[in-house]
């Protein structure tokens, strides 16, 4: 990747900013739509299956478009790719409310998850041209702000947004798709005053992912294990919740799942970059993931809603590590494409794994069928554990 010399201190804080925002606007608009599907029921007239295909369509086209992302970026660089992902990330996302009907609604949706997915490979390789020897904290700054920004769409949109905006569900939409827009703006100023981003295209112009290489497998598996994690347990909490006759318990434990996930956010702000390197470190959080989930299936009340928040808080350490490897073992020309591989495959993996334990449940009629998916998830990432020694690179 070509750029300029080091970047000042002023530089390296604006790469900073811009890496954060970045991360925030990668969920601000997708996790906006949750708090409003009562109100989209109601006007739209939803049925559940509509609402379900609603939700599956942002995961479907982070698989689906990270290629084409990977294109745009081997043409015409990283700021542009990222700054065509915000656009669209924004205008999809306002959209959504323009046209009181569904098919609309889908179209939308579907351009503002194409532009998330455009931005997802940008971060990596802008990362490793900004700080290629501090990658794991830079990699923790921008899934910093990623992790914000799935919490504050999903807290503050019914306590906050929608009162300001008369209950409006369409302009709560464009309310959160403003701070997108914003942050293009910012990024279109902030890459005058850094250096080389301009050129910061790949010298060799490659951007379809070499899918014989076992690492973006092996990335793309271990990542798949992570979000699926996430994915499964939020969707299959609330029922597990109800069979084990604690109703009154679902908000709790969703809300310890994901809330538990920010304090790893900020601590891995000063970890990571020590630990993304270290095969003992994926071992360790894939292990206890499974035990996590072991300590939900077999206690009762309280307890569950505890090991809830500590697989939130074991997925967050392990999704920023992982997030750093593709700037760490990848030539700074392949990072873009390897991020795009690891990308497709850890969204496919995460849908799959999503059908596949809801209809294990319905099978067998056993909570403990429908969790077992994800339980292989944690072993499996800490059986890859030893994927981050497979090439030498810069410390992090």
């Amino acid at each position: 990747m070509k750029h300029q010399a080091s970047l000042s201190a002023g530089q390296r804080v604006t790469a900073l900013i811009v890496l954060w925002l970045a991360g925030v606007c990668l969920r601000l608009t997708v996790l906006a739509i949750p708090p409003v599907i009562p109100l989209l029921h109601a006007e739209l007239h939803l049925s559940e299956t509509e609402v379900g295909w609603l939700s599956s369509l942002p995961p479907m086209l982070f698989a689906i478009a990270a290629v084409p992302g990977s294109l745009i970026i081997a043409r015409f660089g990283l700021i542009p790719a990222l700054l065509v992902g915000l656009l669209l990330n924004a205008i999809g996302g306002a959209a959504r409310g323009a046209i009181p009907d569904a098919a609309f609604l889908y179209a939308s949706t579907t351009v503002m998850a194409a532009g998330v997915s455009i931005m997802q490979p940008t971060l990596p390789p802008l990362v490793r041209a900004w700080f290629p020897h501090r990658i794991g904290f830079a990699t923790a700054v921008y899934t910093n702000g990623l992790l914000l920004g799935e919490t504050v769409a999903v807290a503050l949109t019914i306590p906050l947004i929608l009162p300001l905006v008369g209950g409006s569900w369409r302009l709560s939409l464009a309310v959160w798709s403003a701070p997108v827009l914003l942050t293009a703006l910012i990024v279109a100023a902030g890459a005058f005053w850094l250096a080389g981003t301009r050129n910061a295209v790949p010298a060799k112009r490659v951007w379809w992912p070499d899918w014989r290489r076992p690492l973006i497998w092996k990335l793309g598996l271990m990542l798949g294990c992570v979000n699926a994690t996430y994915f499964v347990t939020n969707a299959l909490l609330p029922d597990y919740m109800i069979a084990r006759g604690r109703p009154d318990l679902i908000s709790a434990a969703l809300t310890a799942l994901n809330i538990g996930q920010l304090p790893a956010a900020f601590l891995m702000l000063g970890f990571a970059g020590r630990l993304v390197r270290r095969p003992a470190a994926y071992a360790a959080t894939g292990l206890i993931a499974f035990v996590c989930v072991a300590g939900m299936l077999a206690t009762r009340g309280g307890w569950i809603v505890f090991w809830a928040g500590a697989l939130g808080f074991t997925g967050a350490v392990t999704l920023i590590l992982v997030l750093a490897l593709p700037s760490i073992l990848s030539d700074p020309d392949d990072v873009h494409r390897t991020s795009a591989g690891m990308f497709t495959i850890s969204y496919s993996l995460a849908m799959a794994l999503a059908i596949v334990g809801g209809w294990l449940w319905d099978v067998t009629r056993t909570p403990l069928a429908g969790f077992a998916p994800i339980a292989a998830c944690g072993l499996l990432i800490a059986t890859l554990a030893p994927t981050v020694r497979e090439a030498e690179r810069p410390e992090a």
